[in-house]
């Protein structure tokens, strides 16, 4: 009974386009040829039938999941695809005792883990006697930086594998196989001018997301005379808008790059990534700290202004919120990066904080110290002091002894 409700649900499936076009062969495999390139180091050592644990970085629909079980097919591993959403430890052990019985046979066993970020420390921890003694392999896929969300024990057991998004021309041969296959399948179409253009500016180098356009888009187009008839307007009729990629890497890259076009004075380039954050749902807050930051740190001294218009900035889009916050937030954005820039602030604090953490930690001079109690004279304290008012021309050293004559700051107080 089991078996038929299985076959009958098997039956009963929609199996996306984009699995069905899955790559079957290194050949087939696009927009990784730096990893699969003829003599890449991947593929060399495929060519030996070598297995070794990876773990492949890269935004979604780049191919990640086919390329390991490309490997695994290359290899003739058995391959136990598992995800991080969804399983545990216990999984992990079942894993383990299945590729334990494999090995008996000589079958070498790659465990696929799908969003291995999701995994909490514990299950991570889990892995690695299995790596370490070589009762499997493992190839993990993530959409997060592996330096941030995977342990450093783990990390010291695989190989990771950057995965570009796919690139345009590689993109256009797979949305071209996609039409060829449902034009094979079901029935002849007709193509407007731009179509294939318009998915690939939509898909942003994701593949799966292509190929699901592609499929929508098909099935959604006039059907006359036993031809489809597939026009740019009902594509954007389907996808309306496409949603702003935006992963927890992304947060940390838009973020970089705004302060450093900030810090740069390109206007523009700080301008497109305050769209970028905003456009993504980005906490408004987090960009105005960003911005206070780089009027502290870059601006500086070179338009003490600066500061007051990012602190400005940061009230105003707490009252305002958005979409209205915007403006001040333009408005301060473009002020500090046209500001002239000086670092001498954090240059000179950060000098000081070395040489205290460097062994100079020394006391001030005795002339400085509190005078205010009692018993002070009797230490010696205070003694010598001059008024700096009352006699601005008289010299008073007040650096410690040890570092009489550092500079900290580059412009020193004539006063």
């Amino acid at each position: 009974m089991n078996n038929l409700f299985t076959e009958l649900e098997n039956q009963n499936k929609q199996i996306p386009l984009a699995e069905i076009l899955r790559p079957k062969t290194i050949e087939d495999f696009l927009g990784q040829s730096n990893v699969v390139a003829p003599n890449s180091p991947i593929l060399n050592l495929l060519k030996t039938n070598r297995l070794f644990s990876l773990i492949f970085w890269g935004t979604p629909g780049c191919g990640k999941t086919t390329l390991a079980r490309l490997i695994a097919s290359k290899t003739n591993a058995n391959f136990i695809e598992i995800s991080a959403v969804t399983s545990g430890v216990k999984d992990i052990k079942d894993a383990v005792e299945s590729a334990k019985e494999n090995l008996r046979a000589g079958v070498k066993t790659i465990l696929f883990i799908d969003e291995i970020h999701r995994y909490s420390k514990t299950q991570q921890d889990a892995l690695l006697p299995h790596l370490e003694n070589g009762t499997l392999f493992l190839i993990g896929s993530t959409t997060e930086n592996p330096s941030f969300q995977v342990i450093p024990a783990l990390l010291s057991r695989v190989q990771v594998i950057r995965l570009n998004s796919i690139d345009d021309k590689s993109l256009e041969s797979i949305i071209k196989r996609g039409f060829a296959y449902l034009a094979k399948n079901y029935c002849a179409m007709d193509c407007e001018a731009g179509v294939i253009d318009f998915i690939i500016n939509l898909a942003r180098g994701d593949a799966r997301y292509a190929l699901n356009v592609v499929e929508n888009a098909y099935f959604a187009s006039d059907l006359k005379d036993n031809r489809r008839n597939l026009t740019v307007e009902i594509i954007e009729n389907i996808c309306q808008k496409r949603n702003t990629r935006y992963s927890k890497d992304e947060h940390y890259d838009c973020a970089s790059a705004f302060q450093k076009s900030l810090r740069g004075s390109d206007a523009d380039a700080a301008i497109y990534y305050l769209a970028k954050m905003i456009a993504a749902g980005e906490d408004p807050r987090f960009i105005a700290r960003r911005l206070i930051v780089c009027a502290a740190e870059d601006v500086g001294l070179a338009d003490p202004m600066a500061l007051n218009v990012a602190v400005n900035a940061y009230k105003a889009v707490e009252l305002l919120g958005l979409p209205e916050g915007r403006i001040p937030l333009a408005e301060a954005v473009i002020y500090v990066a046209r500001a002239k820039k000086s670092n001498e602030g954090i240059c000179a604090i950060d000098g000081a904080l070395s040489d205290i953490a460097n062994g100079k930690d020394f006391p001030p001079p005795m002339h400085l110290r509190d005078a205010h109690y009692k018993d002070a004279k009797d230490y010696g304290f205070g003694i010598g002091y001059v008024y700096t008012h009352d006699a601005p021309e008289v010299y008073q050293q007040f650096l410690p002894d040890e570092l009489v004559g550092k500079k900290y700051t580059r412009l020193q107080n004539e006063n």
